[in-house]
């Protein structure tokens, strides 16, 4: 198994605290965002290699990151060659580069560089493994005004994945979908399918197309998450570790 980090973004809507640092970059409790998640890789014995893909322009901040942590894990920086927003290749064809790149086979746990969440990785791989099907992890937040426009929505049947929506105005769930997600190889093999398609951005769109093309599970938890898309999303993230450092 190995790990993808997807840190390929330009966050704008951070300007001017992400012009010149990388949004996994910034620090929530003294550490950077993409130093939480790897903490959490850290304690999945299957995974045996983790790839961050990020851009030309902060391709040297997540070598010299990579450098200066003494992870266990074998880390391996990509740079995806962009060098502006305009010029991104967005989430899934970011996906899409590495998998080409590097020739991947395994079965890949995704996620992107800006989340922030409670619960524990070593129990997302073990869901996974038995239901052996690609697996996306879901916060439960209990209420559809939270999710409506915002999220994409997730619908299950048990813990299937029969429906996903992308914000939709009319949830039929609050069952918010993170950009965490465990695809078994095969179901990699699909992503270049879809990317033919020409859809590189949203990784809910990929989402919904494999759960139609193959059977997919939803892991439902309800510890703490943060998608860092705003500087709110990040008071209130700073707010939370910070307590959990004391």
């Amino acid at each position: 198994m190995k790990a993808l980090i997807l840190a390929g973004g330009y966050a704008t809507r951070l300007y001017p605290l992400t012009q010149n640092q990388a949004k996994p970059l910034i620090k929530v409790a003294d550490q950077p965002i993409v130093s939480h998640i790897m903490k959490k890789i850290e304690k999945v014995k299957e995974i045996d290699e983790v790839y961050v893909v990020t851009n030309n322009r902060f391709y040297p901040d997540f070598e010299l990151w990579a450098k200066n942590n003494k992870f266990s894990k074998k880390i391996k920086v990509i740079n995806d060659g962009t060098k502006s927003n305009e010029t991104r290749l967005g989430a899934v064809g970011d996906l899409h580069f590495v998998l080409k790149k590097e020739n991947i086979s395994d079965d890949l746990l995704i996620i992107a560089g800006d989340n922030l969440f409670g619960f524990e990785l070593r129990d997302f791989v073990d869901f996974f493994k038995e239901r052996k099907s690609s697996t996306v992890a879901f916060y439960d937040m209990k209420d559809i005004d939270k999710v409506r426009g915002k999220y994409g929505v997730g619908i299950l049947d048990g813990s299937r994945v029969i429906g996903f929506e992308e914000k939709p105005l009319d949830p039929k769930s609050a069952l918010a979908s993170t950009a965490c997600y465990l695809l078994t190889a095969k179901d990699l093999l699909r992503v270049g399918k879809y990317v033919e398609q020409g859809k590189v951005d949203h990784p809910g769109d990929l989402i919904k197309y494999l759960a139609k093309e193959s059977e997919m599970h939803g892991f439902v938890f309800t510890e703490h998450w943060y998608d860092i898309g705003s500087f709110e999303a990040l008071k209130e993230a700073e707010k939370e570790y910070g307590q959990i450092k004391r």
